[in-house]
């Protein structure tokens, strides 16, 4: 990180105004807030979708995805599958790390292999091996036929091997963010933004990299990003002016915003989709009434507990209208779905208690639901509203909500201490590949299949379509493949969706942004007038 006499002058000018460049373009202060930090600056240390949105300000994948969500080139210029389990790409030539260090075949050899050892090894679990072929051109081999690795690489994020050995960060932090590394709190990447100051859980502050090898079509030179969980200051934040955008706008407060004088929102699909998930792995609830039992391992159990929550519901009365109740733990923009397979369950609260009858739990029985309180929008009143739904087939269920930080360091891999939980998830390759091969697989540590499969759901033919998905080049018989495993894990039930999120941002009307649904904040394309 960086702290420069420079920047600190822009900052203490007003959030948006604009500042002349010698080049007679036009610099911008952008200043933006949300409800929750990157709790990780490490690349490795875990598959989150926050942590992605602002580490891909400052490092840089092989692959990305542009404005259009389409896939171009990054840090590989080209890239071509050279016979069924070997891709070789063409590495950018001239790109420099924000400390100067060249970038070159090196340091995406030791990404590679850094990246395996941390959490987001289940995104790379195609991934047999990589192999220099000189100083720009790297060869990947894949455990079996892979037709979509490049979609799968898009959030891996190439580090600089001399910057991590020099700082003692060659193995990644883990992900339930109990073992930091120098890269949990610095940065280094070769992308268009450096982060020059940040006061972690308060503000990061972005500033543009000079020496980026790539063209921007914004005119933001450095970018502010507030952590404010509070809702209500976060949308006075905007109102008076403190800020030019805001994500997660409540939805009650959407219509506040759009009345207000320069001020609108901007609504748009998030590829997150919201599901609740039982521990079907232990024999035992760990945070429960049943002791010498489980029992969401009777899919008796499971069925009563869909049938008893009424989605529509939550979407009018919690989420104002901004979501989309889901038959599938995915998004309708995620290749696999399908409207038979994504008609939301409609409940049917008397056959909902006579499974639980039927299951041997007429009086019920009681449980944690653990949820995030800053994560996505409303959260915590949607873990509310499902504790109140569970309890009219008497599942007392008492909600723990908590900050994402200490929520993820209890659920998260490798202790999965938890017995109900509800859970967000947005496949980066826009495929539900990724999703059945994180989230649904059983788990397996040594290949990090299954690494975020909270509730430990196992089906071994659903295993075996998912070694089928990844390895099939025929697109029709693939997705016919895609659409045998979500039958299988919706008639499972071992996730129950809830409903895919909207995006929701506050923003200036002199401010241009682009909107990705995979909730990133592309801040090369913003645009202060």
């Amino acid at each position: 990180m960086k702290n420069r006499t420079r920047l600190v002058c822009r900052l203490a000018l007003a959030g948006s105004m604009l500042v002349p460049l010698t080049t007679g373009a036009v610099a911008a202060d952008f200043k933006f807030a949300g409800p929750l930090d990157a709790y990780t600056l490490d690349p490795h240390a875990v598959s989150n979708t926050l942590i992605f949105a602002i580490l891909s300000n400052v490092y840089e994948p092989l692959v990305e995805r542009g404005a259009d969500l389409q896939l171009e080139p990054a840090l590989a210029t080209s890239w071509k599958q050279i016979d069924a389990t070997t891709w070789e790409f063409d590495l950018r030539k001239g790109v420099k790390f924000q400390n100067g260090d060249p970038f070159n075949a090196d340091d995406v050899v030791f990404s590679m292999d850094r990246a395996r050892k941390g959490g987001v090894k289940t995104n790379l679990s195609q991934v047999a091996s990589i192999a220099k072929v000189d100083d720009y051109t790297v060869r990947i081999t894949t455990v079996s036929t892979d037709p979509v690795l490049p979609n799968q690489i898009v959030d891996w994020y190439i580090m600089d091997k001399e910057w991590a050995e020099q700082n003692g960060a060659v193995e990644p932090g883990s992900a339930n963010n109990k073992t930091e590394t120098y890269a949990n709190r610095n940065a280094n990447g070769t992308g268009p933004y450096e982060i020059a100051s940040r006061d972690p859980g308060v503000k990061t502050v972005f500033e543009k990299n000079p020496d980026w090898w790539g063209k921007m079509t914004g005119n933001v030179d450095t970018a502010t990003f507030f952590v404010i969980p509070n809702p209500a200051t976060r949308v006075s934040a905007l109102i008076s002016g403190q800020v030019d955008m805001i994500d997660a706008v409540p939805p009650q407060d959407a219509s506040q915003i759009d009345t207000t004088k320069g001020l609108h929102v901007q609504a748009g699909p998030d590829l997150r989709t919201v599901y609740l998930q039982p521990d079907v792995d232990r024999d035992q609830l760990i945070y429960g009434s049943e002791q010498s039992k489980n029992p969401f391992k009777d899919i008796r159990v499971r069925q009563a507990m869909q049938l008893a929550i009424d989605t529509t519901a939550i979407q009018k009365r919690i989420m104002g209208g901004y979501s989309m109740p889901d038959g599938l733990p995915i998004g309708q923009q995620v290749n696999g779905w399908d409207s038979e397979l994504g008609a939301p369950v409609q409940p049917d609260l008397a056959k909902a208690k006579q499974l639980m009858v039927d299951a041997g739990y007429p009086d019920g029985f009681s449980v944690t639901l653990d949820c995030t309180n800053d994560r996505f929008m409303n959260d915590e009143a949607t873990c509310l509203a499902i504790a109140a739904f569970l309890g009219k087939i008497n599942i007392t269920v008492t909600p723990r909500a908590q900050t994402t930080s200490r929520w993820a360091a209890q659920v998260n891999p490798p202790g999965y201490n938890t017995s109900l939980a509800l859970l967000g998830y947005s496949p980066a390759t826009y495929d539900a590949g990724l999703f059945l091969s994180v989230i649904v697989a059983t788990r397996d540590p040594k290949t990090g299949r299954g690494a975020f499969n909270i509730g430990g759901y196992s089906n071994p033919k659903v295993d075996a379509l998912i070694t089928q998905i990844n390895a099939e080049t025929d697109k029709t018989k693939r997705d016919g493949y895609l659409h045998e495993a979500l039958k299988l894990v919706k008639d499972d039930v071992g996730f129950i969706p809830i409903h895919q999120l909207k995006i929701l941002w506050g923003v200036k009307d002199n401010v241009d942004v682009v909107q990705p649904a995979n909730f990133g904040y592309p801040l090369r394309y913003f645009k202060v007038n």
